[in-house]
């Protein structure tokens, strides 16, 4: 049953629509409903509809919910994605009117940072190699050419950017291959300039619905204004109040430019909360109440109160930790609740280490989100890319990825003549290395050893037909000599066993996989496809996470550590009076909460090697005292409050013990 508010939403049919959706109001089920009426009651074909989010997870998790609604047949026809997959089904469609020829390659981070790498003087720190790229990647998420970016570039640091953004399109180009950002400003570049390509889209998706708003960049809006086109018709669902991307380039003046490209703009608020006690959305209203608003609304709940916000004045972060470790272990045993139904929320990745020893001491089993997930590891990578090769020899992108890994005489200047005499001959990398008359326009030492090069792979594909795909992972890394690779780059002997047993942790995956047949290309693709939630499943514990992290997800009982001033909010954002999203980062965390929130900050703490006094963040003062307690301020109840852990913590021990 619809609210009246979301009714509205889910009805509105007739041009733009902004539905404002506070946290916890339901918007999931306000964007999967209005996909089944515009099929169901408004009679648009599904293959008309495209709903876009920005996670793997939410698109999946929406097409399996839209899927209980709608037919399976109108299911499969539907468009529900992030907006790079979008991107890449665009580009996939119009790749010749940008020069790009079929099977073009995506790179992704790693491939994209080893070519940067090797435009850049070797000198060159990391932090000063990040911050260059990170200026690309702003220049491309601006729609920018890197003639535009030239044109547009104001300090030496920016013109430095702009060079490497030319060369650094030139050698995609020669690849045949496309970087993340492109799969926007590529469709934004084409849709911009070309009527009749814009036209067709526009006429190929009739209505767009848009999850998460206030997180799209500029670039995103502005191929979303391409695909809606002057009709408008389109749902946009975002809160304002939720917008802490900022940093990575989400725009949430999006919101408002809404409004003045289309006139005719219908805003809908959803305020009905339907997660949070009613404590905690009071203090939640409160903290967010402080910060500027062009669109005000007020959440609210039909829950109890709940118990009050507990705030924890700690002696310093370990104590901290122990004593977060210590209530949460007692609110499992008086509660019978599952570890699972826990989450401590923190600003930084750093601030988990003194909570896992905490956790770990206490016996409770925590996961943490957010760490380097298995496939994302280099050499799994590697191993990875040669397999894709092995059963797909047009693969660029992995070509280009281990040509060279282990070290082989083909360096990053081959590999560019070799990419340009590729695309002139409309060939693969590979089948271009392969091609005597390619191999002569190299220098000898190079063509040789890519001559090399094909024949592993060409062996390891003949090996590929008889080996199981587990026994195809062992024979390559016999073959490729990968474990010698790692021995010279990591001098590290315990860092260098963990990466070889990567290594056969994924011959482990291929078997337990196997049993349900495919080759070692088909099960490459599998796990390729996997998110990290897919493959790094939590289970019954305690999940560890940033508070940027948990956006989306609830919890029953939320821990939120180090509110502190310098912590959060971050002392960056202090000096630089960008308190705003600070505030918005706090109110996701507090809004996380369903029943019980406690939140605690360090008294002092150590920072190279002395010790800081700290003083409580000032978001504390902006929470309606009369929902708070600060322990340590009722003398009374925090004797009894204190009796009652220790008693829990001694029945714990004694049933470890007696376990």
């Amino acid at each position: 049953m619809l609210n009246p508010a979301q009714r509205a939403a889910v009805d509105y049919c007739d041009g733009p629509l902004l539905v404002l959706a506070g946290a916890g109001s339901g918007k999931t089920r306000v964007i999967t409903e209005k996909i089944a009426h515009l099929i169901g009651k408004k009679h648009l074909a599904a293959k008309k509809i495209a709903a876009i989010t920005f996670t793997n997870k939410a698109a999946r998790e929406m097409r399996e919910r839209v899927g209980k609604l709608i037919s399976s047949e109108a299911a499969s026809e539907l468009l529900v994605c992030t907006f790079h997959a979008m991107g890449l089904k665009f580009l996939q469609i119009e790749h010749a009117k940008l020069g790009l020829k079929r099977g073009f390659s995506v790179l992704d981070a790693d491939d994209t940072e080893s070519i940067v790498k090797d435009l850049l003087p070797k000198a060159l720190k990391s932090d000063q190699l990040w911050a260059l790229r990170n200026l690309v990647s702003t220049a491309k998420n601006n729609g920018l050419t890197p003639e535009q970016a030239l044109a547009a570039a104001r300090s030496p640091r920016e013109l430095e950017a702009a060079e490497l953004y030319a060369g650094y399109q030139k050698r995609l180009s020669a690849f045949n291959a496309v970087d993340f950002d492109d799969l926007i400003r590529l469709p934004l570049a084409l849709l911009d300039e070309d009527a009749e390509t814009r036209s067709g889209w526009q006429e190929r998706l009739r209505y767009l619905l848009v999850d998460e708003y206030q997180d799209t960049n500029s670039a995103q809006y502005r191929l979303l204004r391409n695909l809606a086109g002057s009709r408008g018709m389109f749902t946009a669902v975002g809160d304002d109040d939720q917008s802490i991307y900022a940093w990575r380039g989400a725009n949430p003046e999006n919101l408002d430019e809404l409004a003045r490209d289309y006139p005719s703009l219908k805003v809908v608020k959803l305020e009905q909360n339907y997660r949070c006690a009613k404590r905690i959305l009071r203090a939640a209203n409160r903290l967010i109440a402080n910060n500027p608003h062009k669109h005000l609304k007020t959440l609210w709940s039909d829950h109890a109160d709940g118990p009050p916000i507990r705030v924890m004045e700690c002696k310093d972060n370990e104590h901290e930790a122990e004593r977060v470790a210590s209530d949460l272990a007692h609110i499992a045993e008086k509660h019978k609740a599952e570890w699972n139904e826990f989450v401590i929320l923190y600003r930084g990745n750093h601030q988990s280490r003194a909570l896992e020893k905490a956790l770990r001491l206490a016996r409770v089993p925590y996961h943490i989100s957010g760490g380097t997930s298995f496939l994302d590891r280099s050499e799994v990578k590697d191993v990875l890319a040669y397999l894709r090769l092995i059963v797909n020899p047009e693969d660029d992108a992995a070509f280009l990825r281990i040509a060279n890994v282990p070290k082989r005489d083909i360096g990053a200047t081959t590999l560019e003549k070799l990419g340009e005499m590729a695309q002139a001959r409309h060939a693969s990398l590979l089948h271009a290395s392969e091609s005597d008359a390619v191999l002569k326009q190299l220098a000898a030492r190079s063509a040789s050893s890519l001559a090399s090069f094909g024949s592993l792979i060409h062996g390891l594909a003949r090996d590929a037909k008889r080996l199981s795909a587990a026994e195809l992972v062992d024979e390559l890394v016999k073959r490729t000599h990968y474990a010698e690779h790692l021995t010279a780059e990591i001098k590290d002997p315990t860092a260098r066993a963990r990466r070889l047993e990567n290594l056969t942790e994924l011959a482990d995956w291929f078997r337990a996989m196997q049993k349900d047949g495919g080759s070692a290309g088909d099960l490459a693709a599998q796990l390729a496809l996997l998110s990290h939630a897919d493959r790094d499943d939590p289970g019954n514990s305690v999940r560890l996470m940033t508070l940027h992290g948990s956006k989306g997800l609830e919890f029953r009982y939320v821990f939120i550590v180090g509110v502190e001033d310098g912590q959060l909010p971050h002392e960056g954002s202090i000096e630089e009076g960008r308190l705003d999203e600070e505030r918005r980062l706090m109110y996701v965390g507090i809004t996380r909460a369903k029943e019980r929130l406690c939140l605690s900050y360090s008294a002092r703490s150590r920072r190279f090697g002395e010790v800081f006094k700290n003083d409580p963040s000032r978001f504390l003062a902006e929470l309606p005292a009369d929902d708070l307690h600060w322990d340590g301020r009722d003398a009374e109840q925090d004797a009894e409050a204190k009796k009652e852990v220790a008693t829990s913590h001694l029945a714990r021990l004694a049933n470890l013990l007696a376990d």
